[in-house]
């Protein structure tokens, strides 16, 4: 597979990066080591149009201190240090200070992988105002430091996370399986809460490792996701790809009911959407779910089930909207041409 080509902009200290969110179909949940976010198993996600960060890097020499900005307002202290310490991984500890303006247009920290694409739109940022040029492989690897799920976000469509076995990080990166426009599917998301969740992803899958008597087995057994799912995104067979969404999703959330103290990240319309879905795909409606770190419901869906989908979840009071989501593209610059 060829890296992305990505149009390069000549500038000496600030760059504007666009990235996209993606949500994982095989599921990644748990680090073999979280100084570097080595994942202890690999993932397969799709990178989704409609969840976008676009961000703004200026080094600046005549800065005291690094700055935040996140959707127009001051980030917590705990937020710029994450940041602060993911740009010396770049330019050094003895590089300039940074102003760092970030902006999504969909929920923060509420299980809609705002890290994923706020740290792939940091890494090109950042990297491009130093003048740095790294191929899409190194350029992952980077992002992953920032945020596990990051990685994947480089690229568009679909995307597996390669999990490594060594304590450097070499072989942990994400590839590109399928190109965006490779299948025409939807992912609807069933918004349910636009709150910040309690307990974030890093601080979960740590207390599931270290307290689930089932971590091992769900370590064990991912390999045959990884392979099934390739498999079904080959032979584009929805019904299986479906399946094994639903499978990884339900797998990684019984997981983290079974660490101590439980992890329970939905809600009432989180379960009620589900029955609602489950019901429609009954009555033959082609529909799938899964849900990440958070109470909102991802419906992996055909383009023609869409409809019937909206109207049946007209009838759960507790979801605020539902956004529609096509494959997504990969991360880019931002340049006057594409304003």
């Amino acid at each position: 597979m060829t890296p992305h080509s990505r149009q390069r902009v000549s500038i000496t200290n600030s760059a504007t990066a666009v990235a996209h969110a993606n949500i994982a179909l095989v599921k990644y949940w748990g680090k073999r080591t979280e100084a570097l976010n080595l994942p202890a198993v690999g993932s397969i996600s799709l990178t989704l149009d409609a969840l976008k960060t676009e961000t703004t890097v200026s080094f600046d020499g005549a800065l005291q201190k690094d700055s935040l900005v996140l959707n127009g307002k001051p980030a917590s202290e705990a937020s710029l240090k994450r940041v602060s310490d993911f740009l010396n991984h770049i330019g050094g500890i003895n590089r300039s200070s940074a102003s760092i303006v970030s902006t999504n247009n969909f929920p923060t920290a509420a299980g809609l992988a705002s890290s994923a694409s706020g740290f792939a739109a940091l890494a090109l940022s950042a990297t491009s105002a130093l003048n740095l040029d790294l191929e899409d492989v190194e350029l992952s690897k980077l992002a992953r430091i920032g945020s596990g799920s990051a990685a994947r976000s480089i690229y568009g469509g679909f995307v597996e996370m390669k999990c490594g076995n060594t304590d450097d990080g070499n072989g942990d990166y994400a590839i590109s399986l399928f190109e965006q426009d490779y299948w025409d599917v939807r992912m609807l998301i069933a918004i349910t809460s636009s709150d910040e969740k309690t307990i974030g992803s890093t601080e979960g899958m740590n207390r599931t490792a270290n307290t689930s008597p089932f971590y091992s087995a769900w370590v064990q057994s991912q390999a045959a996701d990884l392979d099934e799912m390739r498999l079904a995104l080959k032979a584009k067979d929805f019904q299986k790809v479906g399946e094994l969404t639903e499978h990884s999703c339900f797998k990684m959330h019984g997981l983290a009911l079974s660490a101590r103290p439980p992890l329970l990240y939905w809600n009432a319309a989180t379960t009620e959407t589900y029955q609602i879905i489950k019901e429609l795909r009954t009555s033959g409606i082609p529909a799938y779910v899964t849900m990440d770190a958070g109470p909102q419901v991802k419906i992996f869906c055909l383009p023609e089930a869409q409809l019937p989908i909206r109207q049946a979840l007209k009838t759960v009071k507790g979801i605020k909207s539902i956004l529609e989501c096509r494959p997504g593209p990969a991360v880019a610059l931002k340049t006057l041409e594409n304003v």
